[in-house]
């Protein structure tokens, strides 16, 4: 069993607070340390009543059962839409709902490793090595998910993108993986719901090529068709054991 904790964590990139919302296991020895995984749009994970659109993806209900324990850091997003997808996209990118984006996501990772994570390892007993350090997201929040393990490998290891929205630049990820350097270790878990539309239907195929581009690079991956699933939590809350056995059991 766990407890979430809610506190405010000030990005100085955004120049506002970020509420984090950070599972922390129970029970445990004093001297115990866990593994760490950090999520974006923590305000989705764990309970419906704080979840954007009233259903989260029941990560604790996970957590409290599963074998291994671990802290999730969950990161709420901006809360306005298109500060949102600034803050969520590492590159400029040409949008068709949005037109240009001057993408603010790679500050964000700035923020994330260079500020919240020491911050985190020095007031939770956390294994802060990368071998224990996971990153993961549900759309923009899974293509942010995809950068951080690609362009920040040294600090994760694990990626999870869950429906990741990253057609305005999947030219520039299958760059990111072509001329990267990756750790032998690193995972990467992809996944889709079989009646996402909103990627003009052609999701499956960017991940197919993207995976394929990264088990060229020694990457091991993973990839899930969610059969009959959308692009919301309900749908996403399916996908937690598969991605959760994933990244940690191997």
């Amino acid at each position: 069993m766990g407890k979430i904790l809610k506190f405010d964590y000030y990005n100085r990139y955004a120049g506002q607070n970020r509420r984090i919302h950070l599972y922390l296991p129970e029970g445990g020895s004093p001297d115990e340390r866990y593994a760490v995984l950090y999520m974006l749009d923590g305000q989705n994970l764990f309970y419906d009543s704080d979840a954007t659109f009233g259903t989260s993806m029941g990560l604790k209900d996970f957590i409290d059962l599963y074998w291994k324990k671990l802290i999730v850091v969950g990161i709420e997003c901006a809360g306005r839409d298109y500060d949102r997808v600034r803050e969520y996209v590492p590159y400029n990118i040409h949008s068709n709902i949005y037109g240009y984006v001057e993408g603010q996501g790679d500050a964000t990772f700035r923020w994330i490793t260079e500020e919240l994570k020491p911050y985190i390892d020095s007031r939770f007993p956390t294994w802060p090595q990368r071998e224990a350090t996971a990153i993961g997201g549900f759309s923009l929040g899974g293509m942010m998910a995809l950068y951080g393990v690609l362009h920040y490998n040294h600090i994760f290891s694990k990626g999870v993108a869950i429906s990741p929205a990253f057609r305005p630049a999947m030219e520039a990820f299958c760059h990111e993986i072509l001329t990267g350097v990756f750790n032998f270790d690193t995972r990467i878990f992809f996944s889709w719901g079989s009646n996402e539309l909103f990627d003009e239907g052609d999701l499956e195929n960017r991940i197919r090529h993207l995976e394929c581009l990264a088990q060229e690079k020694g990457i091991t991956t993973y990839l899930l068709r969610n059969e009959g699933g959308n692009h919301n939590e309900r749908s996403w809350r399916y996908e937690v054991p598969h991605w959760m056995r994933f990244i940690w059991e191997g």
